[in-house]
């Protein structure tokens, strides 16, 4: 049985790899921010002997040296580490308050970095692997998300020269999904840090985290390097690549609710 450390675990695509991997047999360590819905989670789980729970901030360095030392102390190792807790904003970026953008960095950028810093020593021990939850929005411009689009990129940068330096004492897994059917769309911010009201907009499929979950299960197994789950942006991506001005095109109408 492995030891599995999951961020932002009380809901969404977090949650939805912890059931997951629970059902396959695996030892769970379940960290978030919100500890009512941690509470929950916990409950419905039938062994508990095999979950523990850390209510913990990412982006606090005390909190993520914690979570590493509660998974030691619980288990005694860690073998896979899946950096998922993540926030995004709605909200044009000339109109947006700075706070927003140094915010969402930290969660969806500084926080996994630093986690898995921590954590190394104990997946060095195991010769275990690193999942990170990153976006297609790293890889292509998406018109209102201008942080987010950052902090994804700047993800998959640093985890791809990480796997140069450390493979294969240490894998690395990028999952690079689309627009999936979770609560992180639900709490996006607006251009002044509160939640926003306005709809969401999407291309392509929407994805269930059930299924994202068991294709991250499968790549993780198969040992891949990145999983690229939904083929529709993947062509968007190439289309930015190739016919910017088309793809610039396109994303300004798809997306003209969101700077509204």
């Amino acid at each position: 049985m492995n030891v599995v450390l999951v961020t932002g675990a009380a809901s969404g695509l977090g949650w939805a790899m912890a059931r997951h991997w629970y059902a396959a047999g695996h030892r769970l360590v379940l960290a978030d921010v919100d500890a009512d819905g941690l509470r929950r989670r916990e409950s419905e789980l039938a062994d508990p002997e095999r979950v523990a729970t850390v209510v913990a901030d990412v982006t606090d360095a005390g909190d993520v040296a914690r979570m590493v030392e509660q998974t030691r102390l619980r288990f005694g190792r860690l073998d896979v580490l899946v950096n998922n807790a993540g926030i995004t904003h709605r909200s044009a970026a000339h109109r947006t308050d700075p706070e927003v953008f140094r915010k969402v960095m930290a969660v969806d950028w500084q926080g996994p970095v630093e986690l898995t810093l921590a954590a190394l020593p104990l997946l060095r021990e195991s010769r275990g692997a690193v999942v990170c939850i990153g976006s297609m929005a790293g890889w292509m411009p998406v018109p209102g998300r201008a942080a987010y689009c950052a902090a994804k990129s700047a993800l998959a940068q640093f985890f791809e020269v990480l796997r140069l330096e450390l493979e294969p004492e240490v894998r690395v897994l990028m999952v690079y999904p689309s627009f999936l059917d979770t609560p992180i769309e639900a709490h996006a911010l607006g251009e002044d840090g509160r939640p926003t009201v306005r709809p969401r907009s999407t291309v392509g499929r929407l994805r269930t985290a059930e299924q994202t979950a068991a294709l991250i299960d499968r790549a993780l197994r198969e040992e891949r390097p990145r999983l690229f789950p939904d083929r529709g942006t993947v062509a968007a991506s190439l289309l930015w690549r190739l016919l910017p001005s088309t793809y610039q095109r396109i994303v300004r109408r798809r997306f003209a609710a969101d700077l509204a």
